[in-house]
């Protein structure tokens, strides 16, 4: 309940939230009543944030959204409820302008699930998130590095980070995510693959010192 307030600070402390991430136009999927927008004061190159929900249309599709709308385009704990995560991956990083950063976050299957499935605290959640594991417990797992790398020809992999800074591990069997501070989370960021194309000497020291 209210991820996204609950990591508002931790926006603030990476000042490339507000310089670099949520900048000029975006949109906020599955925001319900805790929408990014509400605090554009703290991003000040933030000029809109459409907070989008079920009134507006199925998260997965985004039918009524053109093609390259949005530069920054996030979505908390949407994506564990949607039928099909990567056909929404697809169609995120379709309404997201080239540059643009696209910022998801998850639950950690491991700390919200903790080996169960389903969910005993969300029933709607169809599916869980992991990363860098051999196999998972869950019959519906998603490895989020493994799914980033489907989308490798259009974007890049800018960020995975595990959010479990104030994650209790010595509480019980407990819905994390009724405590008020508390995360047992992922995020993950993809950019645009033509934001690489603005620095291609970095990329060609690169190539020449892996092949030296």
């Amino acid at each position: 309940m209210h991820e996204t307030s609950k990591s508002i600070i931790r926006f603030l402390h990476d000042t490339r939230y507000a310089t670099r991430y949520f900048v000029a136009d975006g949109i906020d999927i599955g925001a319900g009543e805790d929408f990014l927008g509400q605090y554009s004061e703290l991003f000040p190159l933030m000029r809109s944030c459409k907070h989008w929900d079920l009134r507006d249309g199925d998260a997965e599709i985004l039918e009524t959204v053109h093609d390259q709308t949005y530069n920054f385009v996030y979505s908390s704990h949407c994506l564990e409820h949607i039928q099909n995560p990567r056909n929404a991956i697809k169609n995120w990083l379709r309404v997201l302008k080239h540059g643009g950063h696209l910022i998801v976050v998850v639950p950690d299957e491991d700390m919200y699930e903790q080996g169960i499935f389903p969910s005993t605290w969300n029933d709607d959640h169809k599916w869980t998130f992991t990363t860098c594991k051999r196999e998972s417990w869950s019959p519906k797992s998603l490895n989020i590095s493994d799914l980033a790398s489907e989308f490798s020809d259009i974007s890049h992999l800018l960020k995975l980070e595990h959010l479990d800074g104030t994650f209790r591990y010595f509480i019980a069997f407990v819905d994390i995510f009724v405590l008020p501070i508390i995360k047992g989370q992922f995020l993950f960021m993809l950019t645009g693959s033509e934001r690489f194309n603005q620095f291609p000497h970095l990329f060609a020291v690169g190539h020449n010192m892996r092949n030296a």
